[in-house]
This record gives structure tokens, sequence and C-alpha cells, in this order.
């Protein structure tokens, strides 16, 4: 194998890129990504990048003279168009082509839109712009109780605006996150002074105003859509390859043509645990899948089998949640202090599934880190032992031991 085409502009391009060199591959790598940056970290975008009383500059995650070291070449600022599975080759819109004998696709997932008047967040220029809509006493409507609206709606206020959430569902974080703990999140943005509009449809969006299903009219000075985010799935899809809630890769990413890998948020997977078939939007998974698809392109056989680990700040909290819980799960309440919850799922037989948890700061990190260690051993704790703060998690990791 002698070149190797990563597409991509995120994390997963980026750990692709070490660890082919990592792992002694001596081979071409050509970067391609369609905008005129290196890769970047994408995470600080909605938080820091916005909050930070000095302008931002994206937080490379390859120097130049990483690049450099690594010898990559780069194809920066010319988006790859079309991929040629017949010929083997990548062709960018500034109309050259690069041939590759393996492919990686990892090209995120792009925010749905609202419409012309409803501001998104991708990349480094969407946070450049946001920080000058983002100024005191501005009114600033955020539609989307999700992660992303969530943490624009903390940065906005950080930055003195005025702020509405506007969310569809019965209640913020609907998906992936326990109630009880959403209610921490909500009632946290409340006493910002944020106003959440909860269960409330939308009907109509101007240029400067909102206008809700029950006849409430809200004016804002910005709109900004935050609810949830596609697979950048076009390339993929007019080469041929199988879609399937993104590009639909293997357990060893690997897509319906065995030269083309996926990672990221643009591609799903097999869950090894669950069975299920998921997608995830996750800074960690997308290093751990890019370093799935280096070891298999490069001969190997690795099946990417980690515990899914998402984190997110909102104010002084910390939230992470490591695992998976069905519809059915047994939820175990651990309270380690009045302000730190954290929420064990279980299956009905008992073996543990996930976890979610939020706190200052990080002060549960070293519990999430240890239910997912317990997640990764498929053990099945005692439900009144996990929910009794004064047995240590690790003592029930020795016991598996």
């Amino acid at each position: 194998m002698d070149k190797v085409i990563i597409i991509g502009g995120g994390m997963a391009a980026a750990r692709a890129c070490i660890n082919l060199r990592a792992n002694d591959y001596q081979g071409q790598i050509t970067l391609i990504s369609e905008e005129a940056l290196l890769p970047y970290d994408r995470p600080p975008l909605s938080k820091s990048s916005i909050a930070e009383e000095n302008e931002p500059a994206p937080i490379y995650l390859l120097e130049a003279d990483m690049i450099a070291s690594l010898k990559v070449e780069t194809r920066l600022g010319a988006a790859a168009n079309k991929i040629d599975r017949a010929a083997k080759k990548v062709l960018l819109t500034d109309g050259s082509s690069v041939a590759y004998d393996k492919l990686l696709i990892a090209t995120g997932a792009k925010p749905r839109s609202l419409g012309p008047h409803a501001l998104t967040l991708r990349d480094h220029q969407d946070t450049l712009l946001l920080r000058e809509k983002f100024t005191p006493g501005k009114q600033i409507v955020v539609i989307g109780g999700g992660f992303i609206g969530l943490e624009l709606a903390s940065s906005a206020i950080k930055r003195g605006c005025k702020v509405t959430v506007i969310e569809a569902q019965p209640r913020i974080l609907m998906r992936g996150v326990p109630e009880p703990i959403a209610k921490i999140i909500h009632d946290r943005h409340i006493a910002a002074g944020v106003e959440m509009l909860v269960g409330v449809g939308i009907e109509e969006i101007g240029a400067h105003h909102v206008k809700l299903k029950d006849g409430r009219k809200l004016m804002a000075d910005t709109i900004i859509a935050g609810i949830g985010a596609a697979p950048e799935v076009r390339l993929a899809q007019e080469a041929g390859l199988e879609i399937d809630n993104g590009i639909a890769c293997n357990a060893m990413m690997k897509t319906s043509d065995p030269d083309i890998y996926a990672a990221g948020d643009c591609c799903s997977f097999p869950h090894g645990q669950s069975g299920r078939r998921i997608r995830l939007e996750a800074w960690r998974s997308a290093q751990e899948q890019a370093a799935t698809a280096v070891a298999n392109m490069l001969g190997g056989t690795k099946l990417h089998n980690s515990v899914p680990w998402f984190w997110s700040d909102q104010y002084e909290l910390g939230l992470q949640i490591a695992g998976m819980a069905d519809a059915g799960a047994v939820t175990v309440e651990r309270r380690v202090s009045e302000n730190t919850l954290l929420l064990f799922h279980l299956t009905p037989g008992g073996q543990l599934m996930g976890v979610s948890g939020i706190g200052p700061g990080v002060s549960i990190a070293r519990d999430v880190k240890l239910a997912e260690m317990m997640i990764a051993k498929n053990m099945s704790p005692d439900a009144a032992t996990l929910a009794d703060p004064a047995v240590p998690l690790k003592d029930l990791l020795k016991r598996q031991n």
C-alpha cells in the first residue's frame, strides 16, 4: 500500500495521520479538507472559543511542524468533490485529483438548518460570527435544547446577552440524558438568567423574530438553530457506498468498499454490547474509530468495541456519560454530595450498561471512569452497593479482578 487519502479536518482525520506513522506506515498520506485550516479541535467552538475574552485562535490538532514531521501532504481549501471508486481517485473542487490505495472518510456532521434566518455552528468561522453577535444586552434565541444549543446559551449568558431557549420536546436533552440530570441542567440555566421554553413548537422564523405555535412572538437580535446534526454522507452516497444512519461500517470501520474506511460523526457501526448499529458524535469516539480504521487499513483485524464516552460543560457543571442504556434499563442513583449525582443503568438481568454523572468541574470524572471500566468488563455489580456512596467503586472493580 503506497497511497492513503484522508478526507476531513477534525479529530478523526488528525488521529489517522498520527496513527499511520506510529504504525510504521512509510507510504504517501494526503489530507484533504474543505477548510483552509489544518485539523483543529471542535468541542471548544461552542464553549471557550465564544466565552473567552480575547478572540480565539483554532486549537490545532496538527501544527505545521507536526504535519512536516509526519510527511503529510495537505490539500486545504479545496474540498473533495467525488470519489471515483473504479479509478481509485478522489476528485477535488479545484479540478485536480489524488489517487489512493486506501481511503478514510472523516467528513463529520453538518448542523441541521432551520432556514436562512437561523445561524448554525460547525466551524471556526461560525464561532467568530457568533462572538460578534454575542454582545452585552443583545437578545439571543436558541432553538433546540440539546448539548450544542445549551452550550451556546451558556456562552451567550457569560457574554452578557439575554437568552431564550426553545425546546419542542417535553424536556431538554431528551436523547441520551436521564431526566434527573437534565433537570439539574435546566435549573442551572434558569438560575443563570436563561428563559427556558419547553414543550413549545415553532410556527415561523423571521429575520428578527420567532413565532410560537401558542401565539407568542419572540423578538431576537440573533436566532440560532441547535437542533442536532446530520452525518455528512454526500461523497459516500454518490460513490455508491452503503448508508445507514451515516456511512455504514462494520466493526472494523470498513465500509461496503474494502478499500474505503470511515471514522467519526459521519459513520455508523455495530455496537458490540447492545447489538445495535449506532452513530456517535463524540470527541473520544472519533479518536478511537480512527485508530481502529488505521490498524485495519494496514492489514489488521481490529474490532471497534470501546465503551462510548461523552462530556459537556454547562457553566461550572461537568456532565459525563459512558456506555449506553436501553429503554428498559434499571436506574440506580448514587448521591456523592448535594450537587453531585451519578446514575447507573443496568439491564433487567443486572449487567451494568451505562453511567451518567454531573457535578462541579471534574468531580464525577473518576467515578465515571471506574464505571466505564466495569462496563467494559461486563460486570453485574450489586445495585445496593452501587447506590452506597460509602463504598468506593474501585472496590467493586477489585472484586471482579
